[in-house]
């Protein structure tokens, strides 16, 4: 099975550069299934139904995202009424949405999803490590292929996750940071890996924020509006083939498109 996996989407020139690239990308690796980060998506701080709807119709295939999936409150109805879009499953119980997709791919075959969310430097949430065994319990057996995105900001955290999570799972990519690691690599057990796979969107930006704005905050220490950049959107993501007979992963390739 060959996966396509988009990192955090930020605002209106991620999403343009997605567009750009997305069909080319699909053709080009022969992509199976197409998973891309969204809690960014919206002017880079949450996601709208309208916009979940668009990646969709684009042909992405599952929407992972993390802490900011929350920001828009109109999403949050939505995380109940549609499947295909994740948060992270280790937050509390009783939350609107799941963490955990299983899905049919292009080519007729199923492959699980899973969000985690880590916890160091982040928002409190349930720890991601039970979590993943929690969630990954439920998929069923004939299922191989199990993608996992792991949105943390501390590389430490999401280090640990694939290798806890090695030879259990087919991936673990990161998000969060908006910065991609040089460090792909397939585990001993055979689970592909990235600490981060980095953003789609404008890279004249402080990690998709207008520069001019986070400079003003690290000089003065006053909290002030964030807007989302408009320049340079280059596009990041990773590329996983997987054997759907074990689940192992055969490959892993860092994308980056402008």
């Amino acid at each position: 099975m060959k996966i396509l996996f988009i990192g955090d989407t930020v605002g209106k020139a991620g999403r343009a550069i997605v567009h750009q690239h997305l069909k080319y990308l699909k053709e080009e690796f022969a992509v199976d299934l197409t998973i891309l980060n969204c809690e960014n998506a919206a002017a880079g701080f949450g996601v709208t139904p309208r916009i979940a709807d668009e990646f969709f119709d684009w042909g992405i295939d599952v929407l992972t995202s993390g802490n900011h999936v929350w920001d828009k409150k109109e999403i949050i109805p939505y995380l109940d009424q549609n499947t295909r879009i994740l948060r992270p499953a280790n937050y509390p119980a009783g939350n609107p949405g799941r963490g955990l997709a299983v899905v049919k791919t292009s080519s007729g075959e199923e492959a699980a999803v899973l969000n985690l969310q880590g916890r160091v430097f982040m928002p409190a949430t349930d720890d991601p490590f039970r979590a993943a065994d929690a969630e990954l319990a439920k998929v069923p057996k004939h299922i191989k292929v199990i993608f996992v995105d792991m949105h943390g900001e501390a590389t430490s955290e999401k280090v640990a996750m694939g290798w806890y999570l090695d030879g259990r799972v087919s991936a673990v990519v990161g998000t969060h940071t908006h910065i991609p690691t040089a460090d792909e690599t397939i585990l001993p057990r055979g689970t592909a890996f990235q600490t981060d796979v980095g953003m789609a969107g404008p890279f004249h930006s402080v990690i998709g924020v207008v520069k001019e704005d986070v400079i003003r905050r690290f000089l003065t220490s006053i909290p002030d509006k964030f807007e989302s950049a408009s320049q340079d959107a280059q596009l990041n993501g990773v590329f996983v083939e997987v054997d759907t007979s074990t689940g192992k992963a055969r490959r892993i390739e860092r994308i980056r498109r402008q």
